[in-house]
């Protein structure tokens, strides 16, 4: 099994870990309490293969020093934690937005954020779907916005020359950044979407849904598609299919999108955070890339380092989502709070 398939499948296994922290906590807190530091992280399911990686190399190099938790809420679940004060990081596959910015304001926690990578929101059907090979922007709208719930239910609806075949579709929970993405870019409103879909913020259910039927449409980020290519196949958008060169030259577009980190300013004076963000950065490129993402340019990690030593608290988008932003306009903008 190699490392990538260590990463999603590690996701799987969150919820027989928590139950096994619950048995074990008790025990094992005031041991730790005297001797371990705790990195508290939680967020989008998109980021965790890459922050999960991170936080196992982390902790190897700090020795059992520093403990990193990594959980998996979904981008909107996670902005709920980080905006109550319970993480120390979230992870997140869209940036802030202006509800989530007036939560932690309230609550009196400001924010760093770091874009950490580049993902190509991915397309997929199952490998005996012979039809769809490429699809358009206007034929993914056409599945997926409200107006199709009841209505658009097979294939040959979404294009003439399509077999008559029920449309079976599976896609992102609602507490998703992947979900919010997605139908802004696709829909043209977040959140605007069919209900009668199979959702989920765990992707590798959406995995394991598409693979198992013949007739099933998903999307999800392109790590899960990456480590699940001998079940699953991509479909280009507009003629255009999802890879690192194509993200790179911005024309898998509009589903290309940077995904994040985000510290509390709290956090960031704490020597375990400070520490283990340092890490991120320094081995974001490598560790990224291992995870099938699209790393940054290096000076992106090198200018991340920056703010994050000057503490640029604040958001780059003001609130709102930006759609097919390409990896040179994001490194111009400018943090506003």
């Amino acid at each position: 099994m190699n490392k990538v398939n260590i990463k999603l499948n590690s996701l799987k296994a969150l919820g027989v870990i928590s139950l096994m922290t619950a048995t074990l906590g008790v025990s094992m807190s005031a041991v730790q309490s005297q001797s371990v530091s705790t990195v508290k992280i939680d967020g989008s399911s998109t980021v965790f293969p890459v922050t999960e990686a991170v936080a196992e190399e982390f902790q190897k190099s700090q020795r059992g020093k520093i403990r990193v938790t990594v959980g998996v809420s979904g981008t909107g679940g996670g902005f709920k934690k980080f905006c109550r004060g319970e993480t120390d990081i979230s992870n997140a596959s869209r940036p802030i937005l202006q509800k989530e910015i007036d939560e932690c304001k309230k609550a009196g926690i400001r924010y760093i954020e770091i874009p950490v990578a580049y993902d190509a929101l991915t397309v997929v059907v199952n490998p005996g779907n012979t039809w769809a090979k490429n699809l358009t922007v206007a034929e993914l709208k056409k599945i997926w916005e409200p107006a199709a719930q009841g209505k658009i239910t097979n294939w040959n609806q979404v294009r003439a020359g399509f077999p008559n075949a029920p449309l079976k579709l599976f896609g992102a929970g609602a507490n998703s950044g992947t979900f919010d993405y997605f139908t802004e870019a696709i829909v043209g409103k977040s959140k605007s979407s069919r209900g009668d879909f199979t959702a989920s913020e765990d992707d590798n259910v959406l995995v394991q849904g598409v693979a198992r039927d013949k007739n099933a449409l998903g999307f999800f980020g392109f790590a899960y598609y990456a480590e699940n290519k001998n079940k699953l196949k991509s479909v280009a958008v507009n003629n255009v299919t999802p890879s690192e060169a194509t993200v790179k030259n911005g024309t898998y577009n509009p589903l290309s999108r940077p995904i994040f980190i985000y510290v509390s300013d709290k956090a960031a004076n704490k020597p375990e955070v400070k520490q283990f963000v340092q890490f991120y950065l320094r081995n974001a490129p490598k560790l990224v890339k291992e995870v099938k993402y699209v790393a940054l340019p290096g000076s992106a990690y090198t200018t991340a380092q920056g703010h994050f030593n000057k503490k640029r608290f604040g958001s780059i988008f003001g609130g709102k989502e930006s759609v097919g932003l390409k990896i040179d306009e994001l490194m111009r903008r400018d943090a506003k709070e």
